[in-house]
């Protein structure tokens, strides 16, 4: 992962961070995120506000894709933002185009893929590449994202199961809709999508990750932007989000905090 020396520093001196933001005038903080780290960054921001009397305002959006809401697509559009928090190589292209401050990438966690069931439908077999493969060809109809998990589950994994040409009909990409949703809704047997995406989902039973030799991990990147016009409240909320601080949270939701020395 490539190295975000000035942000380590932020993090591990998180309390002056904090310190000096709170001495300066309050500011709104826009940030643009995607799905991966929504539920522990809305339980977040509360605690974040308090801390440093910013104001956050949020907008929601894959990190990838053509919809309107995409960051991409906000962002082409001229929608303001100070920070963008979404899949670590879709910041990187944004970064490369001009759209995110050079080295102002900090990777904040890996995230896990997951396959989700609707409550109380029984559950497929996933312990194993064959077994998956198995689950995949008996069902009727599956779901999967228009992000990073979709991406590799489409384009990648159907194939490493030589299922590809079987699943044209049965498997279908959800653009912005959280996969769980159309999954609670009885319009796909099985859901594929970042477990941290599934948790908050109702009407959903998460059977478990991906095994190891089918497992994909995203790694959730946040980087200012360079339209920010509070760029030094988007590095405290990031060093906040980055910190010790906001760890529990980030693990109850399904997530795994990259260690500060791996940053």
């Amino acid at each position: 992962m490539r190295p975000t020396t000035p942000f380590r520093t932020l993090a591990l001196a998180f309390v002056s961070a904090l310190a000096l933001s709170t001495a300066a005038s309050a500011a709104e903080v826009r940030v643009m995120i995607s799905g991966g780290l929504t539920a522990a960054y809305n339980a977040l921001v509360p605690e974040f506000e308090r801390k440093t009397g910013h104001k956050v305002i949020t907008a929601y959006g894959p990190s990838m894709g053509t919809t309107t809401n995409a960051i991409p697509v906000r962002l082409e559009r001229g929608e303001p933002a100070d920070v963008l928090i979404m899949v670590g190589y879709a910041l990187a292209d944004l970064a490369r185009k001009g759209k995110v401050v050079a080295d102002s990438q900090v990777d904040l966690v890996n995230s896990p893929i997951g396959v989700a069931v609707k409550s109380g439908a029984p559950k497929p077999d996933i312990s194993s590449a064959e077994t998956i493969k198995t689950a995949l060809l008996a069902a009727k109809t599956i779901a999967y994202s228009d992000s990073a998990s979709g991406v590799y589950v489409s384009t990648e994994m159907f194939g490493k199961l030589g299922i590809a040409e079987a699943m044209k009909d049965k498997a279908r990409k959800i653009p912005a809709t959280p996969v769980g949703e159309i999954v609670a809704h009885g319009e796909a047997e099985i859901g594929f999508q970042q477990i941290s995406e599934l948790k908050p989902v109702a009407g959903i039973d998460i059977v478990g990750p991906l095994p190891e030799s089918l497992q994909k991990i995203t790694v959730f990147s946040a980087g200012i932007a360079t339209v920010s016009k509070e760029p030094e409240a988007g590095k405290a909320l990031i060093a906040f989000l980055a910190s010790p601080d906001a760890r529990d949270t980030l693990v109850k939701s399904g997530l795994d905090p990259i260690p500060l020395l791996h940053r």
